[in-house]
């Protein structure tokens, strides 16, 4: 949980800074932003198992992986955020079916 916060913390640090080049996917990060909550939501309600929360994040690190792709070249193109957008509503869409399934996660030990 906590690397989940330290990375959303530097994307949106780095959001800022990308403002001025044409990097900026102001969006995008608060969606990346939006979606970590909802897994952590989640994992705490026992919505998802560890097995479905490791996939999860496994999705969410690619979309921040393909963002930086995007931003490397110092110019974030059209046809670049309509991917990343095609990518953040499909994992938008994974933790949705992930968290209303029939699979929950095994209660802790007391």
């Amino acid at each position: 949980m906590f690397n989940r916060t330290l990375i959303a913390g530097a994307m949106m640090l780095t959001s800022l800074a990308a403002f001025a080049d044409g990097t900026a996917t102001p969006r995008i990060d608060r969606r990346e932003a939006h979606q970590e909550k909802r897994i952590d939501a989640g994992v705490a309600s026992g919505a998802l198992t560890k097995r479905e929360t490791k996939t999860l994040d496994a999705r969410e690190d690619k979309l921040a992986a393909d963002e930086a792709a995007a931003k490397a070249d110092g110019n974030v193109t059209k046809g670049e955020r309509g991917k990343l957008r095609a990518e953040v509503r499909r994992d938008s869409r994974a933790i949705h079916r992930k968290k209303h399934n029939a699979r929950t996660a095994a209660p802790a030990a007391p």
